[in-house]
């Protein structure tokens, strides 16, 4: 595999999506990041040095608005999300084929893009964040819900990490309406499922009504849910060799 070279694309806006990529033979790993997480930590620099042992492909990026690409970040929502990922996607088309691993609110985007993306022939999501947003509206309070509404902007919650990131009501409306068609064209591609029972930041739950779902409309799917011990980081040792072999096709 050759060393990773950093790539600068243009989205829709014009603004500069910034990733890595490092061009491999017979396989290439695709990442998208969790919500308000940068491409390179734990389980992005694990995967590269996975490919770089096997020969493989890599690459991973930021979205716009976020981290080292351009944009201001409340100028952008899910569908724009959406837009990087594809446009990411279709810069390495002519390689190898993809498997991509999304992380979060990455591997429900991860889940979308492939559907509609030959080349992915398998996905690997770690504690998907399916319908994150419009999850997200059904659990807060009513008083806190009703000020999203009306005001249009709020972040996450209060936590120092999300509050300076206010999101806009359109992320709920998109959630929603992404989510209700979900199911509507599902493209066969190998798909795991990788949730800890113990994720307080998004419930194993919401991967189990999924795959429930998902079996229950294309029984013939080929999905394998394993909710396994521990949150959604993945930080024992256990679960870190887990998900290598899961990537690495040992199991």
């Amino acid at each position: 595999m050759s060393a990773h070279q950093p790539f600068f694309l243009a989205g829709p806006d014009g603004k500069h999506i910034r990733g890595d990529h490092a061009v491999g033979q017979g396989r290439q790993i695709f990442f998208i990041t969790g919500f308000l997480s940068k491409r390179w930590g734990n389980k992005s620099k694990a995967l590269a040095q996975w490919c770089q042992e096997k020969g493989w492909g890599f690459c991973c990026y930021d979205v716009r608005g976020f981290g080292d690409s351009e944009g201001q970040f409340t100028d952008y929502t899910l569908s724009d999300w959406i837009a990087d990922a594809q446009t990411v996607l279709d810069s390495i088309k002519s390689g190898p084929p993809v498997t991509i691993v999304g992380n979060s609110l990455g591997s429900w985007i991860a889940w979308l893009v492939a559907q509609e993306s030959p080349m992915v022939e398998e996905l690997i999501l770690i504690a998907p964040a399916f319908n994150m947003m419009g999850t997200r509206a059904k659990i807060i309070s009513k008083d806190r819900l009703h000020h999203w509404h009306t005001a249009g902007w709020m972040p996450w919650d209060d936590d120092p990490l999300h509050r300076d990131w206010p999101l806009s009501w359109k992320w709920v409306e998109e959630s929603e309406r992404y989510w209700a068609r979900t199911f509507d064209v599902v493209r066969h591609v190998k798909t795991t499922i990788l949730h800890g029972v113990h994720d307080t930041v998004i419930a194993p739950e919401g991967s189990q009504q999924f795959a429930d779902e998902l079996c229950r409309r294309v029984p013939t799917f080929p999905l394998d849910l394993r909710l396994i011990q521990g949150d959604h980081r993945l930080s024992s040792p256990e679960h870190l060799e887990l998900f290598r072999r899961l990537v690495m096709r040992e199991i």
